[in-house]
């Protein structure tokens, strides 16, 4: 008597056909998790990222003032092994290497950031290094050279120094001096940059910089410094996006947004109805946050509102820590953008927890608790595991909740070892999983960015953990560039503009003669001991066909 078990293991479907002690597995196998094989529309925009501090090195070259990483790698120890920016990647005297690295890679865009304090040594214009201003104008120029559009981003965290002295985000007065910074920046490369973005992860710099305090500017206040400074990072985006729209658009005709970092947070149980609300007010923290202000309304998400609000009352507060726009300032901030620039890394699993009203916290005010996703794989970064069905799920929330922008994802990677394997199948799952989101779900994914270029400082992590698709030799002082199998990888998805069916997989589609003979051939003795086990795994295939649609 034979035996059939349907089993579902690695992400398959496997049929095992038992006859005593003998095992014969039918060779037929039904990945669940097998590629969408159709390509990108054919304007897709493939790109690759960096920034100033983690690649460019020249920490004090040519006139740089320092900037807030500077002081900090440079005056603390909580980077492992002392590791700092000073030289990185070594990127402001290997410009050309980089630019044969991106040509060899037949990427489509560049995202790079500019370093604020290589260009305005003190933050201001009156300080103005011109040949900070001229590497930029190198690189930018190898780039249209190329057929590399840049992708540059004005502010990635380096804020120079001599303007933390003057409280940096924390004052208003720096809504103004990163007004004419970027101005300064439309005005000199805005002939050759269409896509701008004003700043990275504003969500990072006012939690982990003011909230946290575990970088820079190293402030430790979790309950009300994070709020004021996130609320003139939106009024300075919005300014700046207006000056852009108001001087410079109609001649250079480029499009400028803000790169917002989400993760992906699961209900840990989506038919608890409390668990779901908890899952969407993650996602207003997070994302919504600044997303809510800039693509909706003007205003912060009800969830955020209501949540600090009611948390700043029950602790006698005589206002709410969270700070409120005017109406003037509504009208300003939405609509500032003209796409959605998203960064993403991992899927989070959260459940309601009533949260200690003391001591104020961000953190504390959101009433969550977060989890790993238990059933996915690990990468270097703690608590940063690789969830590729996270990224198709947060790409449709932004669709429902934001009106259906334009979307580039614009950070996204795994930090692994050298044997970068594990790094190839993250990008495989990750871009499948975007493309589903483009091609069966109607979300307008016009661009993917790949992080990152190449192995660079990696903020908190210094050279520990490394995210780059090249290989850098740190212990070199030439610094010299290795290709990993990812970016051979890379490249071959970017040639066939996503993953094509292989030739040897296409069907010739027509139809055979009206008075074609179709028929089936068996024996006895193979209907007897096989039929069963073939209708079962073919049942089982099709439902999980379906059932994954």
């Amino acid at each position: 008597m034979l035996k059939t078990t349907i089993s579902y293991k690695n992400g398959a479907l496997h049929s095992v056909v038992q006859k005593k002690e003998r095992f014969t597995v039918i060779h037929f196998t039904l990945s669940l998790f097998s590629l969408l094989h159709i390509d990108y529309n054919c304007g897709f925009s493939w790109g690759i990222s960096s920034s100033a501090y983690q690649i460019e090195g020249g920490w004090n070259a040519d006139g740089k003032g320092p900037s807030i990483w500077d002081r900090f790698t440079q005056t603390t120890n909580t980077i492992p092994d002392n590791a700092n920016g000073n030289v990185a990647c070594d990127s402001y005297n290997r410009l050309n290497e980089d630019l044969y690295m991106l040509r060899a890679l037949r990427v489509k865009s560049y995202r790079f950031s500019l370093s604020w304090s290589r260009i305005f040594p003190d933050g201001t214009r009156k300080s103005l290094n011109q040949k900070g201003v001229d590497y930029y104008n190198r690189l930018i120029d190898g780039l249209i050279a190329y057929n590399i559009e840049p992708m540059v981003t004005l502010y990635h965290w380096d804020l120079p120094e001599a303007l933390q002295k003057v409280n940096g985000w924390e004052s208003a007065e720096m809504i103004d001096i990163f007004n004419d910074y970027c101005d300064f920046c439309f005005a000199t490369f805005g002939d050759r940059v269409k896509f701008w973005i004003t700043i990275n992860q504003p969500q990072t710099i006012a939690w982990s910089g003011y909230g946290l305090g575990n970088m820079p500017p190293n402030v430790v206040d979790p309950g009300y410094r994070p709020y004021i400074v996130a609320h003139n990072l939106i009024k300075a985006h919005a300014k700046a996006y207006h000056t852009y729209d108001d001087k410079y658009r109609q001649l250079q005709g480029g499009l400028i947004s803000i790169a917002l970092n989400a993760d992906w947070f699961e209900p840990a149980d989506v038919n608890v109805v409390r668990e779901v609300v908890t899952a969407d007010r993650a996602m207003q923290f997070q994302l919504g946050w600044f997303a809510h202000p800039i693509f909706k309304n003007g205003d912060y998400p009800d969830a955020l509102k209501w949540q600090v609000g009611n948390k700043s009352e029950i602790q006698s507060l005589p206002q709410s820590r969270l700070p409120s726009f005017t109406e003037e300032e509504k009208n300003f901030i939405k609509g500032t953008a003209d796409v959605f620039c998203v960064n993403h890394y991992t899927t989070r699993v959260v459940s309601y927890f009533t949260a200690a009203l003391q001591p104020h916290s961000y953190e504390s005010d959101r009433d969550m608790r977060e989890a790993e996703e238990p059933d996915s794989p690990t990468t270097a970064i703690p608590n940063q595991k690789a969830v590729a069905w996270g990224l198709r799920r947060l790409l449709n929330w932004i669709k429902e909740e934001y009106g259906d922008p334009e979307i580039y994802i614009t950070e996204n990677g795994a930090a692994v070892e050298w044997d970068d394997f594990e790094r190839v199948m993250f990008y495989k799952a990750y871009i499948d999983e975007a493309l589903k989101a483009n091609n069966l779900d109607g979300v307008r994914l016009r661009g993917y960015t790949a992080t990152a270029f190449m192995d660079s400082f990696e903020w908190l992590y210094g050279y520990k953990f490394l995210f780059g698709l090249h290989h850098v030799d740190f212990t070199n002082p030439d610094r010299p560039r290795t290709p990993k199998y990812s970016a051979h990888y890379y490249y071959n998805i970017i040639k066939d503009n996503g993953f094509p069916l292989p030739d040897d997989e296409k069907m010739l589609h027509g139809h055979f003669r009206e008075d074609f003979m179709w028929s089936s051939a068996s024996a006895s003795y193979q209907v007897t001991y096989t039929s069963t086990a073939i209708l079962l795994l073919l049942n089982t295939v099709l439902l999980a066909l379906f059932s994954s649609l």
